[in-house]
């Protein structure tokens, strides 16, 4: 099935992505968290992955900085291909965000910014009308560094200091849960069987590990934890980032986020000079053309 984008092309200033290393989180005005549920057993998955990896070179230039996880589903396991990077707890994350969406049903692929709202994944325009709207909310202020040292040998657990400066106002006395994602980029995958059998797809930012940290403190909603996090022999160091966010309970709107890359890979920084305006209708260098939107029927 697919479904076309009702909300027109509006212009976001981006800035053109140069790697570098760093060992605290940038402290960017306010980060928008981008999440993508997908599937390799979804035909109408790649295009969405892609705007994902073109969102993810990609960053506004005002101070904002767009964090993105992409997370696979394991409903479309029993198609015909078993999906390496799915797991149950990300279908069981998108299933939240259709009861809170009022959705029947969940589908893929599904793009979700900032736990606000959600829309088909290959849906460019909304992204970046949705991206444009997140970026006015206020924040809560997420810190995030290595203790001491992520490069480690393989295997080691790594630690995580993160602390959440409380938000201001109404907003501080409500519910919200601190999480941490472990994710890979540089994951291409031969699919052999399935809607995308031949097809070799290429994946940044899959979520391998989602920890629930706890709760943020009542009446502050402050955050300060240091934590283990155990790495899998074969994750690549060099590709991975620690994602941390505050997301509002029931998964509500994410209140705050930050990301940190173990290598020189996912850290973002807004050279002068690079920046543009897309006027309203026209395409935006490094991102993909508008086109249809596709939503795979989600066997789930």
């Amino acid at each position: 099935m697919v479904r076309s984008g009702g909300i027109p092309t509006v212009g976001l200033v981006l800035a053109l992505s140069l790697g570098c290393q760093a060992r605290v989180a940038p402290e960017p005005h306010g980060a928008i968290l981008v999440e993508l549920f997908t599937s390799e057993g979804c035909s109408s998955c790649p295009p969405a992955d892609l705007l994902l990896m073109d969102l993810d070179r990609a960053a506004p230039a005002a101070g904002t900085e767009v964090i993105v996880l992409s997370e696979h589903v394991d409903y479309w396991n029993r198609l015909g291909w078993v999906d390496p990077f799915a797991s149950a707890r990300f279908t069981a994350r998108q299933r939240a965000y259709a009861v809170r969406f009022g959705e029947a049903s969940v589908y893929t692929p599904q793009m979700v910014v900032d736990g606000r709202v959600g829309f088909p994944g290959s849906d460019r325009s909304h992204a970046l009308a949705a991206i444009t709207e997140a970026a006015g909310q206020p924040k809560a202020k997420v810190v995030l560094s290595f203790d001491p040292d992520p490069r480690r040998a393989p295997g080691d657990p790594l630690r995580c200091s993160i602390r959440v400066e409380g938000r201001r106002g109404p907003a501080s006395a409500a519910p919200a849960e601190v999480f941490l994602a472990v994710a890979e980029g540089g994951l291409p995958s031969r699919v052999l069987r399935g809607e995308n059998a031949g097809r070799t797809l290429d994946h940044t930012a899959v979520a391998r590990k989602l920890l629930d940290l706890g709760p943020t403190e009542p009446g502050t909603g402050g955050f300060t934890a240091t934590v283990s996090v155990p790495m899998a022999p074969g994750w690549n160091r060099e590709h991975l980032r620690i994602v941390v966010f505050v997301q509002g309970a029931g998964c509500g709107p994410v209140l705050g986020a930050a990301a940190l890359a173990l290598g020189g890979l996912g850290t973002r920084t807004n050279p002068a000079g690079r920046t543009f305006s897309p006027p309203s209708g026209s395409t935006s260098p490094g991102l993909p053309a508008p086109g249809p939107s596709g939503r795979g029927s989600g066997p789930g």
